[in-house]
């Protein structure tokens, strides 16, 4: 019996970091690292699933009411979940997955595993769904079964990428605009090695940090559903009964908000100057107000924009370790990359990978080639 394919990207963010579970807008791009998952039709209700990467087999009855196992099944077994409380009856299938998206990294490979997965799912079970309900079931899969709360961003990129651009999202309405990236750079992800785990804390205590918030300008705002409704000036005005910690959280997601607008403008018009500067001023409230980066990706960051071809620098990510991003004219990456790596190997004593890619498509089927 002949497997279909399918491919999902993983996502880079260019900027907006924390704003999309607060309604706000990010531009991240996809990448040219992926999931692949073959599937093949089953006659029972059952769904199997192999890891290439993990070497690992775990095979579960499609069962809307199933419980998370706790492992890398999760973010598979989710999104069957998710499709069958939704009322759309999948056929038993075999899943072989197979990614090269580095784990841990910041660079979303639990949604690359989701969003290939679903598109396996619906594929097999000859369903019919639109790729902004995929993103949207993706997600709901990741925050009820796999236990992050993310937000939508990485799931849409997954689906919506487009090579050669990045995307402006509004995570409220989801509408979106792919914007060119100048001809002539290229994206550089610099990874710390330092590994960090969405689901085991910050992450989520950073969002509980927001919902304070919104719960303390929605009393005196009637407007406010989201900080994305929260002004600097309403902030400045309202925001005396906050604790400072939730303060600075709100001022990071508010300021961030606006410098995404700004910065989805500036490359518009090839402006890469004031990009980066917006890039600079992300990385200072990341660290500063929202407290999420760390020694390493702060080096990173300095070493970046020390370094050769350098246009822009910031990290990218959920924060403590992963992955910076920066913009790099194409004739002089060979020489970022050394500079870097020497430079962070000898401040660290580790070995960085650093991941040259452009802006890619979004996911679908693979189809053989003739």
């Amino acid at each position: 019996m002949s497997s279909r394919v399918f491919r999902a990207p993983g996502r880079v963010n260019l900027i907006g970091e924390f704003t999309d579970y607060n309604d706000g807008f990010v531009m991240p791009a996809a990448v040219e690292f992926a999931t692949t998952v073959a599937v093949t039709n089953r006659s029972d209700r059952m769904l199997g699933m192999h890891s290439a990467n993990m070497a690992q087999h775990r095979e579960f009855p499609l069962d809307p009411a199933a419980h998370p196992a706790k492992d890398w099944s999760d973010y598979v077994r989710g999104v069957a979940v998710i499709l069958e409380r939704l009322g759309h009856r999948l056929q038993g299938a075999d899943l072989e997955i197979e990614g090269n998206v580095p784990m841990g990294a910041g660079l979303s490979s639990s949604a690359s595993i989701e969003v290939a997965t679903a598109l396996a799912l619906i594929g097999v079970s000859g369903l019919t769904i639109g790729l902004k309900e995929i993103a949207q079931l993706c997600q709901r899969a990741e925050n009820e079964f796999a236990g992050s709360r993310c937000g939508i961003m990485d799931q849409f990129i997954s689906c919506f990428g487009k090579a050669g651009h990045a995307l402006l999202l509004d995570c409220r309405s989801l509408d979106s605009r792919l914007i060119p990236i100048p001809p002539g750079v290229r994206l550089v992800i610099c990874n710390t090695m330092v590994r960090h785990q969405h689901s085991s804390g910050e992450y989520n205590n950073r969002r509980a940090d927001c919902e304070a918030g919104v719960r303390h300008f929605a009393r005196l705002l009637r407007h406010v559903r989201a900080l994305r409704d929260v002004t600097l000036a309403d902030l400045t005005r309202h925001g005396d009964g906050l604790t400072e910690t939730v303060y600075r959280r709100c001022r990071h997601v508010i300021s961030e908000n606006a410098r995404v607008e700004r910065a989805a403008q500036a490359l518009e018009q090839s402006d890469l100057d004031t990009l980066g500067i917006l890039m600079a001023e992300s990385h200072r409230s990341l660290r500063d107000d929202f407290e999420v980066s760390c020694p390493e990706l702060d080096l990173m960051v300095d070493l970046a924009l020390a370094s050769p071809g350098i246009r822009g620098a910031r990290m990218t990510g959920g924060g403590f370790g992963g992955c910076a991003i920066s913009l790099v004219e194409q004739d002089r990456v060979n020489d970022f990359v050394k500079q870097v790596s020497e430079g962070y190997r000898k401040a660290t004593g580790t070995t960085p990978e650093l991941y040259v890619t452009s802006a890619a498509d979004g996911a679908g089927e693979v189809f053989p080639v003739a």
